[in-house]
């Protein structure tokens, strides 16, 4: 199955929420699991290195003259049982959401997509293509106006919302599920501990435990 995360605005917690999702797909089938990049903060969030080598963009960009099975080459090792294929340097070419998705479903593993901010309203780009096309498509928010406002030209409708919550807000998970269409699957407290495990460069090893817990109700 493949599970895109994405968002409609920057700061969401995007590419924690694909990263900790992915974490806790594997431990909990003990099975691999492929976490896949298209927003380029994964590498730093899991404190890996930066690539240097060749990633998605460049497998996209390569055409058909690349082999299918050429992309699970340019994975890297993040823990047992996680794998990790970063976006690469270069553009992502248009209209080639729907191979990727199709090529990452047939690997037979558990997928989790970082497709980042998607535009509102704007042109149908990769990471939109694909999340339209997956088995799971998550819509990460701050239960914030400024977010919840995009929800209605939202490019596609998710099939559920994973909401990160700050204090202070006015609106309820009920509030963002109802302008979303889709249900809340987990809502998650904004905690400095998630923060400072990123930073550390430690979320693998440490993932903070009520984050691990919302993680696992949406795995």
């Amino acid at each position: 199955m493949v599970t895109a995360c994405w968002s409609l605005k920057g700061g969401s917690g995007t590419t924690v929420v694909a990263a900790g999702l992915a974490l806790s797909i594997q431990r909990r089938i003990g099975r691999p699991v492929l976490l896949v990049d298209l927003a380029g903060d994964l590498p730093a969030a899991l404190g890996l290195p930066e690539p240097t080598g060749p990633g998605v963009a460049e497998w996209l960009a390569a055409g058909p003259a690349v082999p299918p099975d050429a992309l699970a080459r340019l994975e890297e090792p993040v823990a047992p049982g996680l794998a990790l294929l970063h976006r690469g340097a270069g553009p992502l070419p248009p209209a080639t959401g729907g191979l990727l998705v199709q090529v990452l479903a047939s690997s037979g593993r558990e997928v989790v997509v970082d497709c980042g901010t998607l535009p509102a309203g704007g042109p149908g780009s990769v990471a939109e293509q694909l999340a339209a096309e997956a088995s799971r498509s998550l819509l990460v928010t701050r239960p914030c106006y400024l977010a919840v406002r995009r929800l209605a030209r939202a490019p596609l409708c998710p099939s559920g919302v994973v909401v990160v919550r700050d204090p202070g807000r006015a609106l309820s998970d009920d509030d963002v599920a109802r302008q979303a269409g889709a249900p809340v699957v987990g809502s998650v407290a904004l905690d400095p501990a998630v923060a400072r495990a990123v930073d550390c460069g430690l979320l693998v090893s440490r993932l903070p435990r009520g984050f691990a817990e919302v993680m696992r109700a949406v795995a």
